[in-house]
């Protein structure tokens, strides 16, 4: 099925995912880990596409540091430096810790009743030791406190910055931290009660706590990058 750039960046009729948000979530999804080879005519059949806007999509993607292109090699899954998890987590504090008091201003807002049955579900997670229902319960927080703050540009930002993080990869590995779910659990509680009592400067310092807490987990794990890329 021949194709163009166009496919990479259009919704159909349908309401489905742009070819970039689904190779996107494909590599952030885990089954590719990192240093893993990406396949143009692997993809292209996978999404019955042609090689043009995989070609294209690849290059976007390592615009947004997800993939690494090698002339004459072939492209490979990429995983930020230890400098940059340093960096993105920086930001990553400071965008997590302005939602939460942006929301935290909003009063009774549909988002609380969303955090409060994480937060539960969360609990039980804890309880099974379940580290992959735990990551999807933790995007799921963090998400709903950026879109909760119901700042757009916000929203732009975040979405750049945890796509060059590959944030759900680095919680899958941190949730099998002996006790760090339960902790990471109580950060999140912590959070939730300041915004339910409208304290946007306690939502704040409590959702930075927890940022700070969790880069220090992810810099704590031994399979952290510490080399530079491959030149």
């Amino acid at each position: 099925m021949q194709q163009t750039m166009q496919e990479v960046d259009q919704v159909d009729d349908s309401g489905e995912a742009t070819l970039l948000d689904r190779v996107r979530r494909l590599v952030l999804g885990g089954e590719f880990p990192p240093g893993s080879p990406l396949s143009e005519a692997v993809l292209a059949q996978q999404f019955d596409v042609s090689r043009t806007p995989i070609r294209e999509t690849l290059k976007q993607l390592q615009h947004e540091g997800l993939v690494e292109i090698r002339p004459k090699v072939g492209t490979f899954v990429r995983e930020p430096t230890r400098r940059e998890i340093v960096e993105l987590f920086q930001l990553k504090e400071g965008l997590e810790g302005l939602a939460a008091g942006l929301l935290a201003r909003r009063g009774d807002v549909p988002e609380l009743r969303v955090l409060e049955r994480n937060v539960e579900a969360s609990d039980q997670a804890s309880l099974d030791q379940d580290a992959a229902r735990y990551a999807e319960l933790v995007n799921e927080f963090h998400r709903t406190i950026i879109t909760g703050a119901d700042n757009r540009k916000l929203i732009e930002q975040y979405d750049r910055l945890m796509n060059q993080l590959a944030y759900h990869r680095l919680v899958l590995r941190t949730a099998e931290h002996p006790g760090r779910i339960k902790t990471s659990t109580g950060e999140h509680r912590a959070v939730l009660d300041m915004i339910k009592a409208k304290d946007h400067f306690g939502a704040e310092a409590a959702m930075r706590n927890h940022v700070y807490a969790s880069a220090r987990e992810v810099l704590a794990d031994s399979r952290t990058a510490t080399d530079a890329p491959h030149p």
